[in-house]
């Protein structure tokens, strides 16, 4: 009898077991949202591969143009929204022209409210402030600016996030033989001007997450989602840091995952407990841009980063990416934990979907 006892609970450990984990397969059974998409097409070919693969896109609008750009985008992601109102939800973002003219703030406040009214759920800021964006007496301007303060404020009593890529991952201060991640070896190589080895005459690191600290210190009451793992993507031992200094603040993996891979190599039990440790505050972002172009390849490139993504954090599996040397293994995160990362969170942060 007591045998029997013990055989029927040792199966039901071993069907609990197998039961609180996804497997590939599980793939597009289960529901899942891009927290950082961008689409700058005004005939997006996204929508079609997303539905396929089960996912609920967040396009997030961002002043990396000029201001016509980020008006134009606008108004593509308003529309996609009236076509997608289930599936698909976008961020606004502000523009720096005129700057130094009287009513700048009060003309940002006001563009703000449209585009919420339009159906935005959050405004981003982008690395142009604090790495390109100068007065009009070339003066360099930070994010912890006191001009910002009326600004996000008004963000914070909108009851919206604040949606923050501000600096650059650390490796961008060093050179490109010392880079981990291929990714960013890749991206600065292409991108000198913001490589920022080769401007030693602009902000440090420090620097920029420090104007980022100060800002948030200023409004405690603001939500915050950083972008990119909040540039702190070289530890998840400072992300964590960050998080419990800052509990209305979140970070995104988008275009991170390189760094997340390579710290995964070096020590996976102490990425794994992150990932748990803090599974309310991470949410899945991947940084495609859809910009038009070939749809059979744009699509493939979709579902390859996004089944990537979902092996390393659903399997233990022996793995290799092009983002870094060598191999790792998956997470295998509890499905709890997976479904906080893939949507729940999404939802609670943008309080959208």
């Amino acid at each position: 009898m007591k045998t029997n006892i013990l055989l029927i609970l040792l199966f039901t450990i071993f069907l609990y077991s197998c039961n609180n984990y996804y497997s590939i397969e599980d793939f597009p059974s289960v529901e899942k949202i891009d927290a950082h998409y961008h689409i700058y097409n005004p005939k997006s070919i996204s929508m079609e591969q997303a539905n396929k693969d089960n996912f609920k896109l967040l396009s997030i609008n961002t002043h990396s143009g000029n201001c016509e750009r980020v008006v134009d985008a606008h108004q593509w992601l308003k529309s996609m929204n009236s076509e997608n109102p289930s599936s698909f939800e976008f961020t606004t973002t502000f523009c720096l022209d005129n700057w130094d003219e009287p009513g700048w703030k009060e003309n940002t406040i006001s563009w703000i409210d449209q585009c919420v009214a339009d159906g935005a759920n959050s405004v981003k800021v982008w690395k142009n402030i604090g790495m390109e964006f100068r007065d009009k007496d070339s003066v360099l301007i930070m994010i912890d600016d006191p001009k910002f303060d009326a600004i996000f404020k008004h963000i914070a009593e909108l009851g919206i996030p604040l949606v923050g890529h501000l600096g650059e991952p650390k490796a961008c201060w060093q050179p490109i033989e010392k880079m981990k991640a291929n990714n960013n070896k890749n991206y600065f190589k292409q991108n000198p001007q913001y490589h920022m080895y080769l401007h030693p005459e602009f902000p440090t690191y420090e620097e920029q997450m420090n104007a980022r600290d100060r800002m948030l210190e200023k409004n405690p009451n603001l939500v915050f989602i950083g972008c990119h793992l909040a540039s702190l993507e070289w530890s998840v031992d400072e992300i964590a840091k960050f998080l419990d200094h800052f509990p209305n603040a979140s970070v995104d993996m988008a275009a991170r995952m390189g760094d997340l891979f390579y710290q995964t190599r070096d020590d996976h039990e102490k990425v794994r407990k992150f990932f748990i440790n803090y599974q309310d505050r991470l949410l899945y972002g991947t940084d495609i841009t859809d910009n038009g172009g070939d749809k059979e390849s744009f699509h493939k490139r979709m579902h390859d980063t996004w089944i990537r993504d979902w092996e390393y954090l659903v399997t233990d599996n022996k793995m290799t990416s092009n983002l870094i040397d060598g191999e790792f293994l998956g997470l295998k995160l509890p499905k709890e934990v997976v479904d906080k990362i893939y949507s729940e969170n999404t939802k609670k942060w943008y309080k959208s979907f």
